[in-house]
């Protein structure tokens, strides 16, 4: 096992480095996951880290000793001290490691169910709509200019794996990806949209989900077949993005389990 115990290592910057700077992880297209959760579930999809980092106290944790022999990677060792400086927790796990971040191209016409994002800021709630997305059977995530980083340290949190199991494309031109997906898509509006439940989802569906602030704009939302909007208690302003969207693509996937009937 390789041990690394300087701060100066060009190796331990470089992961430092890819942590904290999405410039980095975009130069890359490399990013750190952490903690036994994410590692187990990056291990479950028949994927392979690139590099395994441990710490000195994480290898006497039981999972983390056991993840390090599933990994069929060399890991690496670190001293506590040095795993803190590429962890993001606040309690680190001990084990972390360096990923690919997979490229693809957009076969949207193929997709039975897309997810288009229009300036997501907050890295959190990327995280949560990627969580609900795989949760409830989308294969694609397209993400316009302005979006959050999906493979940042709290996006990869807030996704709990489930980064690794979806088709994920980000910087994209939203107008001409909604043109090219070509099925029935429905923009998330927080008032003046038909309610969620009435609204017609068979067939291949693209959702469009809109920023903290201002929502969809309006370029996209003239191209959409639908509004949507959550009907909510009198008084309530808005829901936040990430509720929104886990609503509205539970009620597809149920509509789709309960044959497509609005109800």
């Amino acid at each position: 096992m390789k041990e690394l115990r300087s701060p100066d290592n060009p190796r331990v910057r470089r992961w430092e480095r890819m942590v904290r700077d999405s410039r980095a992880r975009r130069a890359e297209r490399r990013a750190i996951i952490e903690g036994v959760h994410l590692v187990e579930a990056y291990l479950e999809q028949g994927s392979r880290p690139l590099a395994l980092l441990v710490s000195e106290s994480g290898l006497k944790r039981r999972e983390v000793a056991l993840l390090a022999k599933r990994a069929a990677v060399e890991p690496v060792a670190l001293s506590d001290s040095l795993f803190r400086r590429i962890a993001d927790t606040e309690t680190p796990t001990g084990i972390a490691a360096e990923i690919e971040i997979p490229a693809f191209e957009a076969r949207l016409a193929e997709s039975p169910c897309c997810v288009f994002l229009d300036e997501i800021q907050d890295s959190g709630n990327v995280g949560a709509i990627v969580r609900s997305a795989a949760c409830f059977g989308v294969t694609d995530v397209v993400m316009g200019k302005g979006c959050a980083d999906a493979w940042s340290p709290k996006a990869l949190r807030a996704g709990m794996g489930g980064q690794f199991m979806l088709r994920i494309m980000e910087g994209q031109d939203l107008p001409a990806m909604l043109d090219r997906f070509g099925g029935k898509t429905v923009c998330a509006v927080a008032h003046g949209g038909r309610p969620v439940h009435e609204l017609d989802l068979d067939g291949r569906l693209g959702w469009i989900f809109g920023s903290e602030g201002r929502g969809v704009s309006e370029t996209l939302a003239s191209k959409a077949a639908y509004r949507a909007t959550i009907p909510m208690a009198a008084g309530a302003e808005s829901l936040n993005v990430a509720a929104a969207a886990a609503i509205c693509l539970y009620e597809a996937r149920r509509r789709l389990s309960s044959g497509g009937a609005p109800s």
